[in-house]
């Protein structure tokens, strides 16, 4: 039995030891003040297109890569449908050119990300929808 008296000292000693004070526990208090003064560099931004002029700084935008654009495409719908495939095709084409993302949602509606932001497709809601037109 004095052999397991000594292990169970050993074992026991060995896990009770204090703690270095380096690893007491120490906290840093934060001021919810401070944090309300920084900005976030993202940001969603509405623009409306009325003709392909408009097109200009939605593009800037999202090549700085901080913007997440809702395009209101309404206007140009009514006015010119060549003019909005115009439209459509070069935002395509920026949204590839930067890694980005671009997708309609609604009738008049348009979502452009840059390359941080994907937008979220339903899979299962496109099939439902593929089925109801057969």
């Amino acid at each position: 039995m004095a052999v397991l008296d000594k292990l169970r000292g050993a074992l026991s000693g060995r896990f009770t030891q204090d703690v270095p004070e380096e690893f007491d526990d120490d906290y840093i208090e934060i001021d919810p003040e401070a944090s309300r003064g920084v900005k976030s560099k993202v940001q969603i931004r509405p623009f409306v297109i009325e003709d392909f002029t408009d097109i200009k700084p939605i593009l800037d935008s999202l090549r700085a890569g901080y913007t997440v654009g809702l395009i209101n495409i309404k206007a140009i719908k009514d006015k010119d449908l060549i003019e909005l495939k115009r439209v459509i095709n070069k935002l395509k084409k920026t949204c590839d050119a930067i890694e980005g993302d671009i997708a309609g949602f609604g009738e008049d509606w348009i979502v452009v990300c840059p390359s941080f932001a994907k937008v979220y497709r339903e899979a299962s809601r496109r099939f439902d929808d593929r089925t109801r037109e057969e």
